[in-house]
């Protein structure tokens, strides 16, 4: 960074006094108020259970979609379960507690439930304290609970390998990082802001992630600045849809935005833009989150009086919430944890039933489907 040069748009002279188009970004925000306001329609004809059901699908896809933006897989099952075990959504058995998932459903549940609460200085430190309990960044020790104090050089993003590194973003030193958080909570909280709420969500997650006041998780941490914000615009503690998980199919463009936004100017328009074209899609997808939810109610609802055993409930499950591959006897096995000899049983019992449907392969290729819906029986 040359002295003098405006690199970056922490540098400039109008910081941080955003600029926008609204009449250029009415449209988008018409369009995602309408999807708003159709997926809530939507949810308020169907069953407290059936909504449970769908929030937990939703911050499932958040909080694993999250971490995946930034190269980090969690498991789904244990995701699945801290969030249900939160909610009080019954999904039968739990997985084993992880603490690393804990945290991060932790501060994601903190951002939306308790969306009407400031947002201090002391909530964001605990909230990157819990993404990393160990105070390890993979095998990196980092600082956690703690602003960054950039005693190994100002922070960068980067790509490439170590030797030919590209500098994507420079972030402001740390000891201006007082004063500026200062001014984004000032803002943040304020009970009467002049900007929309949807735009609001936009400037937020972008203003965050250009102050980047953590070692790390800021990724994680401004995602979750965006969806207190949301929540805030939906008035709802309640989420039915993922911001993250959209951003995640759009991983590259996410990036490239922030980076063009970043070395631009305080005109934000192109960046809000695309923020609400993000947030149109994920309501779009969230429609068919719902429409699978909605499948597993009715395919219970036509189970209503059959007698299951515990390991055909929770394969059943496994099946409704999108299983990858194909279902042996094998796969039921492993699945129910019980023997080759009583998975088989286990499935044709539900194929006598008319439950499940053996597939066309035979031999050790023999697999197993859902009956289509409507034509399972009732088994006594």
């Amino acid at each position: 960074m040359n002295s003098g040069d405006c690199l970056y748009i922490w540098q400039r002279p109008d910081w941080p006094h955003w600029r926008y188009e609204l009449s250029a970004l009415a449209e988008p925000m018409l369009q995602v108020s309408r999807a708003q306001g159709q997926l809530l329609g939507r949810l308020a004809d169907v069953g407290l259970g059936s909504r449970g059901e769908a929030q937990l699908a939703a911050l499932t896809d958040d909080v694993l979609q999250t971490s995946a933006i930034e190269g980090e897989h969690l498991a789904v099952a244990s995701v699945r379960s801290s969030i249900a075990r939160r909610l009080g959504v019954d999904i039968g058995s739990l997985a084993p507690a992880d603490r690393h998932v804990e945290g991060v459903v932790e501060m994601t549940l903190d951002a939306t439930t308790r969306h009407a609460a400031p947002l201090t200085p002391e909530r964001l430190l605990a909230w990157q304290a819990a993404l990393f309990p160990t105070g390890y960044s993979g095998l990196t020790p980092i600082t956690t609970g703690a602003w960054r104090d950039d005693v190994r050089g100002p922070m960068q993003v980067v790509s490439g390998p170590t030797t030919r590194q590209r500098v994507h973003f420079e972030a402001p030193l740390a000891h201006r990082l007082r004063s500026e958080l200062s001014v984004f909570l000032r803002w943040l909280n304020d009970p009467t802001p002049s900007d929309p709420a949807l735009i609001r969500a936009g400037l937020g997650h972008l203003w965050f992630a250009t102050l980047h006041p953590f070692d790390d998780g800021n990724g994680r941490i401004a995602r979750a600045v965006g969806d207190l914000l949301l929540a805030r615009a939906d008035r709802s503690p309640q989420r039915f849809y993922s911001l993250s998980a959209q951003i995640q199919r759009e991983r590259k463009a996410y990036y490239d935005m922030l980076e063009r936004t970043q070395k631009g100017s305080m005109d934000v328009t192109e960046w809000l833009r695309w923020f609400l074209d993000m947030l149109s899609q994920a309501l779009s997808q969230a429609h068919g989150v719902l429409d699978a939810v909605l499948r597993k109610a009715r395919f219970w609802q036509g189970l209503q009086g059959a007698t299951l055993n515990e390991r055909q409930v929770k394969v059943l499950n496994r099946l409704l919430d999108g299983f990858d591959g194909k279902l042996t006897s094998s796969k039921w096995a492993a699945l129910a944890k019980c023997s080759s000899d009583t998975a088989l049983r286990d499935i044709n019992d539900l194929v006598e039933r008319g439950i499940l449907f053996k597939t066309t392969a035979g031999g050790r290729s023999t697999s197993y489907e859902l009956k289509p819906p409507g034509s399972a029986q009732r088994g006594a």
